[in-house]
């Protein structure tokens, strides 16, 4: 018969077996351990407008923080709207994950040298960038010929406004075009003091209940793209961090489409508008992150407008920045 004292001993020693068993995660699949190359902290933009609802899904519910609180890597969530100063932020390493980023910014910033890699989809939404004017006897895109129109220079809008001139075999300079952001080109068109205006998300139901009304959306001529965008070297040291982020961002696709009331509730609250509005604008987003081949087409047709227009000089193949991390 063992005695007492031996007892203790092997009772101590299986006790600390599986202390340290659980601690090393063993006892649970799901768990995570941290390697010495992972970054203890991950700054990711949180961009809510025009209509970002994954992103307000992941302000509410902390999918993507609760994600990596299991390798106790903190996350912190710079709003930076403007996509010129997200790639400079990426570029400077004070940035490491660009939540919803501009095509044009994407490609611009990559022309110039920043290292970035396109890693997902955050949406498409053409039917959600318009030319808009108050005038009644601006209906087509030939009425903006010698008009003026305010809006973005070098965005998504501006490309659709040089598509759309181009199906009406109308060159670039048909418009005196007035570089300034969205709110302040709606207002101006209001005003008065500028013809026409490239207006995308809200603003576009803002313009309507104010008299303006639409002359063209994006829809048939750009896909208006916006990427998931990270540093270079993140993805390449460590290609699971952006595995992770992409899979939690999924998830909150996934809430979206699942708890649609509460999604446009979360939405309503965190841009102001009316829960009605919030359903009209959702079904003109297409929110799955998966990069598809049309993704590039548009890509590549985007870098061609910024050729064009002198917004770019140097071409790049976009190949080696896009990175296809979901399967």
């Amino acid at each position: 018969m063992l005695s007492s004292k031996i007892i203790k001993k092997i009772t101590a020693c299986c006790c600390m077996a599986a202390v340290m068993l659980a601690a090393s995660g063993c006892s649970d699949s799901k768990s995570y351990v941290s390697n010495s190359n992972e970054p203890k902290e991950l700054k990711i933009t949180y961009v809510k407008s025009p209509l970002n609802i994954p992103s307000i899904i992941d302000k509410n519910l902390q999918t993507v923080s609760k994600e990596f609180a299991k390798t106790d890597t903190k996350i912190s969530y710079p709003e930076i709207n403007s996509g010129a100063k997200q790639t400079e932020a990426l570029a400077a390493g004070s940035l490491d994950i660009c939540s919803a980023l501009g095509g044009t910014s994407a490609i611009l910033a990559a022309s110039n040298g920043v290292d970035l890699k396109i890693v997902g989809i955050y949406s498409r939404a053409p039917k959600a960038f318009t030319i808009m004017a108050k005038d009644p006897n601006i209906t087509t895109v030939s009425d903006l010929t010698g008009k003026k129109v305010a809006g973005p220079k070098g965005t998504i809008l501006h490309q659709i406004l040089v598509a759309a001139l181009a199906k009406n075999n109308l060159k670039p300079d048909s418009v005196e075009l007035l570089s300034m952001d969205i709110p302040p080109s709606v207002n101006a068109m209001l005003n008065g003091n500028v013809d026409a205006a490239l207006v995308a998300g809200s603003d576009v139901l803002r313009a309507q209940k104010a008299g303006a009304h639409i002359i063209i959306s994006g829809e048939g001529l750009v896909d208006a793209t916006i990427v998931i965008a990270a540093r270079g070297d993140l993805v390449k040291n460590n290609p699971d961090i952006l595995k992770r982020y992409l899979s939690a961002h999924r998830k909150n696709i996934d809430y979206m489409n699942q708890e649609q009331a509460k999604a446009y509730d979360f939405t309503a609250q965190a841009t102001g508008l009316a829960p009605e509005d919030v359903v009209t604008m959702a079904p003109w987003y297409d929110f799955d992150p998966e990069i598809k081949t049309s993704d590039i087409e548009d890509l590549n047709a985007t870098q061609e407008f910024l050729l064009a227009t002198g917004l770019q000089k140097n071409k790049i193949d976009l190949t080696p920045y896009i990175i296809k991390l979901y399967k």
